[in-house]
């Protein structure tokens, strides 16, 4: 019986197009996976923390690679800085010194000053005792009647076992320095001779909370108002569930929010007012907001065209392409900053700039290249919101301002894991709000705290926590 030669050849013709397509599909994806695991904080969104010890001496030479070739400690000519002296009226005691004899001839010398005194001083912690007051409510019997009646405490005195400075001291050690609970007791005891369970410590943060509410909203309203915010998130737990935490900073203030998750609907219940410009990144859930009315962050335009110029062929040229014209970018931007270049000057670069950057994304997204060109195309969707920068100098051509408000919170995050209720969210978010909003306005936040607990226990007027105005 004569066998079918051809369809044999067929079926192998079958089976290696079949081969090669799974080859294919191999390939690509382990390019995928290693491109995954060549992600790092240089060409990606991924932290520093998540660095490997080899990005890390990257970054490390870097850093070096930018710095002149010059030896540590103070350049010749550079004015001494001393600690200042505290004022004369601040001064607990003042002790006098004369010399004895003259340093020439031995002679004895009168208590006679001639000039004015050199100044030592020296600090010093005094022995710290808590402070108590006591209240003894008496109960006395009536002469006529002879119903006992006991005394009510003074509408001043706090219901509570602790006064508001010591409440603002507590809330200052668990919700700026991020003590546990357990070591802020083990402190107040240690430091203070004063014991607070862990519950009381609690309790503190609870009226805290409450007590910060009023100037927390003060300065949500102030964000949501401003011509120019910043807008970040980044992941919260709270008992062990996946929560977002969102930032709107402005230059005045810093407020925070927790959300259930980071859905567009979320985010458009906390920024409720759709005024002013939003730096941001590319994610969809902005897309609510009018595209010539934001700007996209270019230090995650950096990483993701230094990501592109990792890559082998075409891709990998333009990617090296697109990061020399961003740099180029980012040097004419610190030029105007010092004063190098004037403001007219840099908009006429970057009208000559910007076209250039645009032709080469549409060129990249032409290539139809896998993890590439649908980004390029999606960079150039958001092509309103590139340049809002260059004729708005309120604004910030990067989104470093949020992402700076939000290292000191994924900081605690990673200490705590988060919170463990609703009452810690809250708490979490107004003591931060308040601490990341004061240290702006380099105002005290101890005496903040202090004097927003005396009202509250006053039933005055909370203090503002916006900016004096000029």
């Amino acid at each position: 019986m004569e066998r079918d030669w051809q369809s044999e050849l067929d079926a192998r013709d079958r089976e290696i197009a079949e081969l090669k397509a799974q080859l294919a599909a191999a390939l690509a994806r382990i390019a995928e996976l290693e491109r995954l695991l060549a992600a790092n904080s240089i060409n990606s969104g991924k932290p520093p923390s998540t660095d490997d010890a080899a990005t890390r001496e990257e970054r490390r030479k870097k850093r070096n690679r930018l710095k002149s070739e010059r030896k540590r400690g103070a350049r010749p000519g550079h004015k001494a800085k001393f600690r200042a002296l505290v004022p004369p009226e601040r001064v607990t005691r003042r002790h006098e010194h004369f010399p004895k004899e003259c340093g020439r001839c031995n002679h004895h010398l009168p208590k006679q000053p001639s000039g004015d005194p050199s100044r030592h001083q020296v600090a010093e912690i005094p022995e710290i005792h808590p402070d108590v007051d006591e209240h003894l409510l008496h109960q006395v019997q009536c002469p006529c009647c002879g119903e006992v009646t006991r005394a009510k405490l003074p509408k001043r005195v706090p219901r509570g076992v602790f006064g508001p400075r010591l409440m603002a001291f507590v809330a200052l050690l668990t919700g700026v320095y991020h003590l546990s609970r357990r070591d802020t007791a083990s402190f107040l005891k240690q430091a203070l001779d004063l014991d607070v369970s862990l519950g009381g410590i609690s309790g503190i943060e609870r009226r805290v909370s409450d007590a910060l509410a009023p100037a927390t909203k003060e300065a949500t309203e102030h964000a949501l108002d401003a011509c120019a915010k910043h807008v970040d998130a980044t992941g919260w737990r709270n008992a062990g569930r996946y929560r977002n935490l969102w930032t709107i900073a402005t230059e005045a203030v810093t407020v925070f929010g927790i959300t259930l998750d980071g859905s567009r609907k979320a985010l458009r219940k906390l920024l409720s007012r759709a005024h002013g410009v939003l730096v941001s990144d590319r994610a969809g859930q902005f897309n609510f907001w009018a595209m010539q009315d934001r700007q996209i962050c270019w230090a995650h335009l950096l990483r993701k065209f230094v990501e592109y110029s990792e890559r082998g062929g075409e891709a990998g040229e333009l990617g090296r392409g697109l990061v020399l014209l961003t740099q180029t970018l980012f040097h004419a931007i610190h030029k105007v900053r010092d004063g190098t270049i004037s403001e007219t000057e840099f908009r006429h670069l970057m009208a000559n700039l910007g076209p250039h950057i645009e032709a080469k994304l549409e060129r990249t997204a032409a290539l139809k290249i896998r993890g590439v060109s649908r980004s390029c195309t999606n960079i150039l969707e958001h092509r309103e919101a590139l340049w809002t920068f260059v004729d708005n100098p309120d604004v910030e051509p990067t989104n470093n301002h949020a992402e700076r408000e939000l290292r000191r919170f994924v900081l605690w995050r990673k200490r705590s894991f988060g919170s463990q209720s609703e009452r810690g969210e809250r708490y979490a978010e107004r003591i931060m709000t308040v601490a990341h909003t004061l240290r702006k306005q380099k105002r005290s936040l101890l005496a903040f705290l202090t004097d927003t607990l005396k009202a509250q226990l006053r039933r005055k007027p909370h203090p503002s926590l916006l900016p004096a105005r000029a």
